[in-house]
């Protein structure tokens, strides 16, 4: 498949770490805080995004969660990082540990090659 026949779209990996006021919570007061703090600014403040959510903690220390973004464009995923720290999620909730954000087969799409390191077996 060409680099070409998708719209790039922006993707970022955002390693973060909970912090005690998060695990001070219940599960249930969790999902709650997501629902009613950070879930509502995201969806008023944004669109063309998407995201995932992987827990890591139980493989690693520094990272103990790891939401993926994929954004329509730089300017919407702009847009979800500005919202998001309008949230308690951001510093709060959450430490942001890194944030590693590329575009999937830019190297494809810059050299109008095949995205030959995309494979599925």
């Amino acid at each position: 498949m060409s680099a070409q026949e998708t719209a790039p779209v922006v993707t970022a990996f955002m390693l973060i770490k909970t912090t005690p006021e998060w695990l001070a919570m219940t599960p249930h007061e969790r999902v709650e805080a997501l629902n009613t703090k950070v879930m509502p600014v995201v969806k008023a403040k944004t669109t063309g995004v998407r995201s995932r959510f992987y827990d890591t903690e139980f493989y690693s220390t520094r990272v103990t969660d790891v939401w993926v973004w994929e954004a329509d464009d730089h300017a919407a995923y702009q847009l979800l990082i500005d919202a998001l720290r309008e949230t308690p999620f951001w510093d709060r909730y959450f430490e942001i540990v890194d944030l590693l954000v590329g575009v999937e087969n830019g190297y494809a799409r810059t050299y109008d090659v095949d995205a030959v390191t995309t494979i599925a077996t």
